[in-house]
């Protein structure tokens, strides 16, 4: 009979200090779920100057133009242009004075699928044999805020040229203690008609509109002097 009873008050303590948790809970959560105090996003912003006037080349180990279609609404494939450069002419004093000229080898085209790429190399697209560039002259760099902008160009691909524009961020310009050189990073997306160049193949089925973008960083080597 005694060890009843004892048992008896043990469980009625345990059932009081459950209690006593289930009581301080709710303060216990308020305390957890307290809202972070949220933090304003920063504007990107660059420092012209970091990189002098001069002529640029984009750095082939990073450089980026991929561009992007409907498929019959099935999905949306990626494609990417693997030899290409550009030419930058740049004006730290004046950044809209900055103009840009590229080149793409239509040989170089990578959809991940061989057979596809023979088909984006073809007469019935890209027609890479009696056009082997698509190339791209600005025209015009409008400096929109912080390190965004606005540049137009002449974009030709199979012997047409029409004017496009690209919504371009200056990501960064630096002296580049690693790369022994000034290097100035940019990313841009436009929007075009493919059929307005002639790639019109299988449109309105597959997607007339086509989502283009490139991330590249430009370097000048510096001169020796620099380098003490």
């Amino acid at each position: 009979m005694r060890n009843e009873i004892l048992m008896a008050a043990g469980a009625l303590t345990l059932l009081a200090a459950c209690s006593k948790e289930q009581a301080l809970a709710p303060e216990a959560s308020v305390a957890q779920l307290a809202p972070v105090a949220e933090v304003a996003p920063v504007e990107a912003k660059f420092d012209a100057s970091a990189a002098p006037a001069g002529d640029y080349k984009t750095d082939p180990r990073h450089a980026y133009v991929t561009f992007s279609y409907d498929h019959m609404g099935y999905s949306h494939p990626s494609v990417r242009w693997g030899d290409w450069s550009a030419d930058l002419s740049w004006d730290p004093a004046a950044p809209e004075r900055s103009s840009v000229t590229a080149t793409i080898k239509v040989a170089s085209v990578d959809t991940g699928v061989p057979q596809l790429d023979d088909h984006m190399k073809s007469a019935d697209m890209f027609d890479a044999e009696s056009y082997p560039t698509i190339t791209f002259k600005s025209t015009g760099l409008t400096l929109t805020g912080g390190s965004s902008a606005t540049m137009t160009g002449d974009l030709t691909i199979k012997g047409v040229t029409k004017p496009v524009t690209l919504d371009v961020t200056i990501n960064r310009a630096a002296n580049d203690d690693f790369a022994k050189a000034y290097k100035l990073g940019f990313s841009a997306r436009g929007v075009l008609k493919r059929s307005d160049f002639g790639v019109d193949l299988y449109v309105p089925m597959v997607g007339d509109d086509v989502t283009f973008a490139l991330e590249t960083e430009f370097i000048m080597p510096r001169e020796p002097a620099a380098e003490q």
